[in-house]
C-alpha cells in the first residue's frame, strides 16, 4: 500500500468516532476523559473529575509532547478532546492531533479575508457535534468542519468584516443550533447573536445585543447612537437544559470613554443576558455597567452551579466582572443576590435594592483625565475562571491595576474604522498582536499595589480565602480538578499547579511564551493529560 495512503486511511480510523450528541455535551460530566465544549461543560466550570494528577504526584508531570502552531499571534484556544482526538485552532486553521502522540490527522486551513479586528489573530476555540466542527473566522464566518478528515461541509457568513464585524470566539452548540456572536465594539459595529441550524449553517434566530426602533431597551439610546453602539460578544456562553437558558455576556457601548454621545444606560452592553436556546427570545438581562464609559466589557464566563443560599438550595450564576465586582446572581430570574468587589475599586459607591451600582462621585470621564480602580484592563478579563464543587470555592485570575481615563467629544464614525472617544493610560498593557508589552521598561515588575493572583472565594459571600501573586499580569484561564489541584499560568510564562485549598505552588514549569488561554484535562487508555499553550506552542505533560 501506497505510504500516503495508509497514513490517510489511518487518520479516517483514529477520528472515525467523533460522534458527539447534544445527549454526550449535555453529560459532559460523565466523560472526563473529554473536554467537548470551550468550558468544558455547559455550566462553564471548567472542572475536571479526573484525580490521577493529584497533590502528591503531581511534581513529577513530564513534558509529553508538543504541537508548534504556525502563527505568531496570542494563542488563546483552548482545544477539545474527543475520543483520542484533539483539536485546536492555529490563527484560523483547524488542527487535528492526536492527544495521545500530538501526531497530525488533518489540517482545515483558512485564510481569513482583510479585517479590521482590533486585537490580533485571535480564534478561542472550536464547537462539535455529530462528527462536525463549527469554527468562527476572523472575518465573520461560521464554517463547518468534517472532524474525520477536515473537509468543509458548508461556509455561512454572519456578518461584514469590512464593516468592523469579526468573531473571536469559540461556538456552542446546543440542540441542533450553533450559537455565535460578533465582535468590533471598538469599529462601530452594533453586536449581536445569532443560531444557525448545524446540518446546513442557515440562521434560525437573531438577538441584537443593541436594541433598535421597536425593540425593548431601545429607549436606553439617546438619538441614533445605538446604530454603532458597539455590544461585542468575546466570549462563549453557557447553558442550562433545566430552564433551556443560555446566558452571554455582552461588551462595552461604543464609542469608548465618552458617554455624553450616547445618553442612557445603553442596554444591553455591559450586561449578561439569558436567551430561550430555541427561539433568541430575551427572558431576563442584568446590566452590570449602565452607561460605560470605562471600557468594561462583560464578556467573562458566566458559571452556573447549584448550592444552598441562605438556607435553601437555589440555581446560581457565579461572575467575576471586569469592572472588579463579584457577582452571585439567580440564574432563572435574574434577581441580583451578591455584588462585591474582589479587586480594588473606587467608581462603586454601592448597590441599590435591584442590584443597580450607584456611582461614585468623580468618576465621570472628562478631557483631562479621571483616574479609576481597577483599571480599563479590568479586574479580571475574558479568561476563563473556574469553580470546584469539592472545595466549593470560586477562582480567578485577578488584577490590581489603575488608568487614567480620558474623554474625547469630536469623535465622527466611519465604517470600519477606530470608532472611541477618548483614551486610556494603563499600568497593565494590553495583549495585543504579536508583542508582550513590557510597561516601564523591560525590568517592570507588577509590585506592591499593582500586580496579579490567583484568588479563591467563597462564592456565597465573595470573601478572599487565599491568593497566589504573580510577578507579571495574567491572561491565563484556570483548571480545578478532583484531586483539589489548580492549573493556570501567567505573561511571565510559567504554567503551574496549586494546591486548590490552600493557595500553596506544587509544581511549575518555565514554558518559554506567556499563558493566554484556559488549561484543560484529559485522558486516553487510562493516562491522565494536561494541555496548555504558552507562546505558540501547545504542550501536554502526563506521568512517565
Amino acid at each position: 500500500m501506497n505510504a500516503r495512503l495508509f497514513i490517510f486511511i489511518t487518520a479516517l480510523v483514529a477520528v472515525g468516532s467523533a460522534q458527539v450528541s447534544f445527549n454526550r455535551i449535555l453529560n459532559a460530566n460523565k466523560e472526563p476523559q473529554n473536554w467537548l465544549t470551550y468550558g468544558g461543560s455547559y455550566s462553564s466550570q471548567r472542572y475536571s473529575t479526573l484525580d490521577q494528577i493529584n497533590r502528591e504526584n503531581v511534581k513529577n508531570l513530564e513534558l509529553k509532547w508538543v504541537f508548534q502552531a504556525k502563527w505568531l499571534d496570542p494563542f488563546e484556544t483552548t482545544p477539545l478532546v474527543v475520543d483520542g482526538v484533539l483539536y485546536t485552532i492555529q490563527g484560523n486553521d483547524v488542527v487535528a492531533l492526536d492527544a495521545l502522540t500530538g501526531r497530525i490527522f488533518w489540517i482545515y486551513r483558512y485564510t481569513p479575508a482583510e479585517t479590521r479586528a482590533c486585537c490580533g489573530r485571535i480564534s478561542r476555540g472550536l464547537a462539535i457535534w455529530g462528527d462536525t466542527l463549527f469554527l468562527a473566522t476572523l472575518d465573520a464566518h461560521l464554517i463547518a468542519v468534517d472532524a474525520k478528515d477536515g473537509q468543509a461541509l458548508w461556509d455561512t457568513t454572519v456578518a461584514d468584516a469590512k464593516s468592523g464585524y469579526s468573531m473571536t470566539l469559540a461556538p456552542l452548540v446546543i440542540k441542533d443550533k450553533v450559537i455565535v456572536g460578533t465582535a468590533g465594539g471598538e469599529r462601530g459595529i452594533r453586536g449581536f447573536l445569532a443560531a444557525y441550524d448545524a446540518r446546513t449553517g442557515k440562521e434560525a434566530w437573531r438577538f441584537n445585543a443593541v436594541p433598535g426602533p421597536g425593540e425593548p431597551g431601545h429607549e436606553t439610546w439617546g438619538g441614533d447612537s445605538w446604530m454603532h453602539g458597539g455590544g461585542s460578544v468575546w466570549v462563549t456562553g453557557s447553558y442550562d437544559a433545566e430552564t433551556n437558558l443560555t446566558y452571554w455576556g455582552i461588551g462595552n457601548a461604543g464609542p469608548d470613554y465618552d458617554g455624553d454621545v450616547r445618553p442612557g444606560d445603553n442596554l444591553y452592553t455591559g450586561s449578561v443576558v439569558a436567551l430561550d436556546a430555541d427561539t433568541g427570545k430575551l427572558k431576563w438581562h442584568y446590566q452590570f455597567m449602565p452607561h460605560d464609559e470605562f471600557d468594561w466589557d462583560a464578556v467573562q464566563v458566566p458559571v452556573l452551579a447549584d448550592m444552598t443560599w441562605q438556607g435553601r438550595p437555589r440555581k446560581l450564576m457565579l461572575w467575576a466582572n471586569r469592572n472588579g465586582f463579584y457577582y452571585v446572581l439567580d440564574r432563572t430570574s435574574g434577581e441580583f443576590l451578591l455584588g462585591k468587589p474582589f479587586v480594588k475599586q473606587n467608581w462603586n459607591a454601592g448597590f441599590d435594592e435591584k442590584g443597580r451600582p450607584i456611582k461614585a462621585p468623580m468618576t465621570k470621564t472628562t478631557k483631562e483625565g479621571v483616574l479609576i480602580y481597577p483599571g480599563n484592563q479590568g479586574g479580571t478579563n475574558w479568561f476563563s475562571p473556574s469553580y470546584s464543587p469539592r472545595t466549593e470555592l470560586f477562582y480567578v485570575n485577578a488584577w490590581e491595576n489603575t488608568s487614567t481615563i480620558f474623554a474625547k467629544r469630536d469623535v465622527e464614525y466611519q465604517v470600519g474604522m477606530s470608532y472611541t472617544a477618548g483614551a486610556n493610560r494603563s499600568i497593565v498593557p494590553p495583549l495585543v498582536g504579536m508583542a508582550m508589552r513590557a510597561p516601564q521598561g523591560p525590568n517592570f515588575r507588577m509590585e506592591e499595589e499593582n500586580y496579579s493572583a490567583v484568588r479563591a472565594l467563597d462564592p456565597r459571600t465573595g470573601e478572599r480565602k487565599w491568593e497566589f501573586k504573580m510577578s507579571e499580569a495574567t491572561d491565563a484561564g484556570i483548571l480545578t480538578t478532583a484531586s483539589d489541584l489548580l492549573f493556570s499560568g501567567g505573561r511571565e510564562g510559567y504554567f503551574f499547579a496549586l494546591d486548590a485549598r490552600t493557595g500553596g505552588l506544587l509544581w511549575k514549569v518555565a514554558l518559554g511564551g506567556q499563558i493566554t488561554m484556559g488549561p484543560v484535562t484529559y485522558s486516553v487508555a487510562g493516562k491522565q493529560y494536561v494541555a496548555v499553550a504558552a507562546g505558540n506552542a501547545l504542550s501536554v505533560f502526563a506521568f512517565r
